[in-house]
């Protein structure tokens, strides 16, 4: 990887749940080709209630990019009601949460991290966003049209990756909405050293 990476969501590799739940659309994992990864993600589409897995060490953070969404539980620790686009919710991969579908399939953007690596911040973004060179990250559009500094157009569906390995850009991104602002939203993930993480 040695520039910004565009991609669309139909050209994403499928791998169906093995439990036929779902099925996952991997858009970067870091380093390439470990299992044993430092961060990853993808989107997710879950079809049915279920169980997520446990993934002891890593944090996660998942996101409704679309339908009804999902009612997360591990009681005590989480009772959330994913259910409205755009907004990240955060929690440990050591727990196994279940999930039930507040109606029909949905899709969601998943973020994990392995928590002695590095960590993510997760965020919704309406207005003009300006990158640098950062330790890593992807950017996935969930509505609206928008446009990069060279005049390239990135519309629903579609986004950019980039890691650690990418040491030569020549130049910043920037990515400005091109329709009204509120019709505008996407997610920024981006990886951070786990000392920058703040602690409520």
């Amino acid at each position: 990887m040695t520039d910004w990476q565009h991609f669309t969501f139909d050209t994403l590799p499928v791998s169906p749940w093995r439990n036929g739940g779902g099925e996952t659309r991997e858009i970067v994992s870091y380093p390439p080709g470990k299992s044993d990864f430092d961060w990853r993600v993808s989107i997710a589409t879950i079809a049915q209630d279920g169980p997520f897995s446990a993934f002891p060490g890593v944090d996660r953070s998942i996101t409704l990019l679309s339908g009804d969404g999902v009612h997360l539980q591990a009681l005590p620790d989480i009772n959330h009601a994913l259910t409205t686009p755009g907004e990240p919710f955060s929690f440990s991969g050591d727990i196994a949460l279940s999930a039930r579908l507040a109606g029909s399939v949905t899709t969601d953007f998943n973020v994990m991290t392995r928590r002695t690596v590095c960590a993510a911040r997760v965020v919704p973004v309406r207005e003009t966003l300006y990158l640098s060179h950062e330790k890593g990250g992807v950017i996935y559009v969930i509505s609206g049209i928008w446009q990069r500094q060279d005049g390239t157009l990135i519309r629903a569906g579609e986004g950019i990756y980039w890691s650690e390995l990418a040491q030569h850009r020549r130049e910043p991104l920037t990515l400005k909405p091109v329709e009204r602002v509120d019709g505008c939203l996407l997610l920024w993930a981006s990886m951070i050293s786990p000392e920058h993480v703040s602690v409520p």
